[in-house]
């Protein structure tokens, strides 16, 4: 079972948890197994159309999965996922 680290923003969504454990062979599974265990984590984590919201980062043993195989990248049992929000702004100088 992965290991996924949740920041601050979604850890209401998983019980107040800061890891929560998933399983699955890619990114995708594991962050649908997340969502079937939580299911506020789900519209959060995923767009309509089933892809990752273009506002959440995912990695991978600190690789983003999207420069990898994205929701079809392997995953094993001593992997970690980090969900990121994505920030931004910022201040003008």
């Amino acid at each position: 079972m992965a290991t996924i680290k949740i920041p601050p923003v979604l850890r209401a969504s998983v019980g107040g948890e800061k890891e929560v454990g998933a399983s699955g062979a890619n990114v995708g599974e594991v962050l649908r197994d997340l969502a079937s265990s939580h299911p506020a984590t789900e519209s959060q984590l995923f767009a309509s159309d089933g892809e990752l919201n273009r506002y959440v980062n995912v990695y991978l043993n600190d690789e983003d999965v999207r420069v990898l195989d994205g929701l079809d990248t392997a995953v094993g049992d001593s992997d970690t996922l980090v969900i990121l929000p994505a920030m931004a702004g910022g201040a003008q100088g």
